[in-house]
């Protein structure tokens, strides 16, 4: 049973995929691709691991604060954290800053960041593990922690069509379960 939900959600996401204006040029992937466990810490140094975020789509952001691109799209993915997080989507911002968290806090107080949690991968070993190529790069997840898409380069998170976009994502996941 849980293989042929697996399937029928593959199938109206590649509907969509075909069918939809992609907004951002976020192509979905032809099947949705396994994801290594990765780990990074919040703000207070504490360890967290992706895996806490099953459950949701994660909209993941992998950035820097010396990242001109990276900054310039932050204010938008807080914006799309505040307009639809919920317990069926989140954006997870996840710095790769050396400096760590006081750096990253400094920069969200600095451009007036309220709805993204600080997150960093100091040493960069979760962006390795995920294949980063270069900053910044977005992937969308599934609630089950698949990769559905991946997005190397800035973009424009809250858009009205990005907004319908990842409502379309959110509600076929919402019929999975």
């Amino acid at each position: 049973m849980r293989s042929l939900i697996a399937a029928i959600v593959s199938m109206l996401l590649l509907a969509f995929q075909a069918h939809a204006a992609n907004p951002v040029g976020m192509p979905l992937h032809a099947e949705p691709r396994e994801m290594p466990e990765i780990s990074f810490e919040d703000e207070t140094g504490e360890r967290r691991d992706l895996s806490a975020w099953r459950g949701k789509v994660v909209l993941l952001n992998v950035w820097a604060t010396w990242c001109g691109p990276c900054r310039r799209e932050m204010p938008t993915l807080d914006r799309l954290q505040d307009r639809l997080g919920s317990p069926a989507f989140e954006v997870v911002a996840l710095s790769i800053d050396r400096a760590g968290p006081d750096v990253v806090r400094r920069f969200y107080d600095e451009i007036a960041i309220k709805h993204l949690e600080i997150l960093v991968d100091r040493r960069g070993v979760a962006a390795r593990s995920l294949g980063i190529p270069g900053l910044p790069t977005t992937l969308l997840i599934d609630r089950q922690g698949r990769e559905l898409a991946r997005l190397v380069g800035p973009a424009e998170w809250d858009t009205p069509e990005m907004i319908a976009f990842f409502d379309t994502i959110v509600s076929a996941g919402d019929k999975e379960k």
